[in-house]
Formats: C-alpha cells, sequence, structure tokens
C-alpha cells in the first residue's frame, strides 16, 4: 500500500515493513502475530483517514486463524476482529459509514456499521453471497456510483455488483484466478485488475498464458482516488 512519502508498506509473514523505493531497504514497521509462526498478512487497504486496515490469514488456509489489524498513524496496531480464514477486499461508502469485507472461503461480503473518527466497525452482516460457480471473492473495490468491483478467484474475471448482490456486469479475463481489483488512472477512470498462476499446472499454463498478468480496462466509470498511508 503507498505511503505519502513514497514507501510502500507490505504485508508478509513477518509482519508489517515499510520498503523504500529508492534504496531498496526494508525495515519493519510492526508484527502483531509474533507467535503465529503459520500466519502471514494478506489483503490490506488504507481509508480515508490515512490508517493501513490489513489482514492475516494461515500459510496453510486453516480456518479462522486470521484476523484483521488497524495499523494508526502513530504506526501503534489494534486488532478488530478475529475468527477470518481468508482475509480479503476492502471498502469504505462514500458516506464513510459502513464498511464492506471479504473472508473469502465464505463466498459472503459482509457489511458493518463504520466509524471512521475511532476507525471501529459494528454490527456485522451480510451484504450478499456469492452463488455455485461464480469462484470466490477476492480483492474488492468501490465505484463513485458506490457499486462494488469484486475479484472473483476461480471465476475469470471481476463482478460489479449493486449492494445487494445484483451481478450489474461483469469483465472477463482470460485467466482463472482473479486476484484483486483497484481504480487509476489520470482520471481515476481505469480498472487495473491481478491475477495469479499459483498452483496452475503445466497444462493450466499453457492454457492460461497470461496467469499472472495485470489487465487494465476502462468500464466507463470512476473510483475514488487511492488513500494514502499516513503513517
Amino acid at each position: 500500500m503507498p505511503a505519502l512519502n513514497g514507501d510502500l508498506i507490505l504485508g508478509m509473514t513477518i509482519g508489517l515493513v515499510r520498503l523504500d523505493l529508492q534504496s531498496g531497504n526494508i525495515s519493519p514497521i510492526i508484527d502483531p502475530e509474533k507467535e503465529c509462526v503459520n500466519n502471514r498478512f494478506n489483503d490490506g487497504k488504507v481509508d480515508p483517514e490515512g490508517r493501513l486496515w490489513a489482514g492475516t490469514m494461515g500459510l496453510d488456509e486453516a480456518p479462522n486463524v486470521g484476523s484483521l489489524y488497524r495499523l494508526n498513524r502513530n504506526l501503534s496496531i489494534d486488532k478488530l476482529f478475529g475468527d477470518v480464514s481468508i482475509s480479503n477486499g476492502m471498502a469504505w461508502t462514500a458516506d464513510q459509514k459502513s464498511f464492506y469485507y471479504i473472508d473469502s472461503p465464505t463466498r459472503q461480503i459482509a457489511v458493518f456499521d463504520c466509524d471512521m473518527d475511532s476507525g471501529t466497525v459494528s454490527n456485522r452482516r451480510l451484504a450478499f453471497e456469492l452463488p455455485e460457480g461464480m469462484g470466490y471473492p477476492d480483492g474488492m473495490c468501490i465505484d463513485n456510483e458506490g457499486m462494488l468491483w469484486v475479484a472473483l478467484w476461480q471465476g475469470w474475471g471481476v463482478g460489479r455488483f449493486d449492494p445487494s448482490g445484483e451481478l450489474l456486469s461483469k469483465i472477463e479475463i482470460p485467466v482463472e484466478r482473479v486476484t484483486s481489483c483497484c481504480f487509476g488512472g489520470q482520471n481515476w477512470d481505469e480498472l487495473y485488475i491481478t491475477t495469479a498462476s499459483r498452483d496452475l499446472d503445466q497444462s493450466g499454463k499453457l492454457e492460461q498464458p497470461l496467469a499472472g498478468g495485470v489487465f487494465r480496462c476502462k468500464p466507463n466509470v470512476s473510483g475514488p482516488p487511492t488513500n494514502l498511508f499516513l503513517g
């Protein structure tokens, strides 16, 4: 995740670290799970107040061993909740009162009430669940119309959903394992889509030569600018 000073904040097996893009140096920030040697950080996103939210998961994808954390601007860290299997996509509504969250194996997009001043969430409930055959929800972003763009692991694309779960459109990708998406470009009207080649056998790699690539498209809608970490 990008920081205001130009560094990147990375989530790794050793916790959250800062990468200086000029020197290539990596410096540790904090590891809230030092005792959890079989866990690693997965997805993360910076909130509108410049704090980094990032979740963990088991290296072996064991169920319910991960958590969601909030790294504050002063580099202290708070645990928001646990019992997470594969922590993934996050998004805040424009009014900052709702927070969407994905724990991939559940196939669900959850929604919380969000207090942006304190950086806390409450009242977790189901927004919608992906039907069988659509893949698993992975990374996620929100557009300026309040619609959710969800990367579909094993789903060959990115779906655009309204908050009730109605599929409005789908961007087809020639890769099965689509991992995340975000808006970018000069006018924030380009959607960047990441994919994975992980666990593909040789025949799978031949069938999907673009697996692991990054794709870009113009979906005729823009998204909010990426928030920068202010710590």
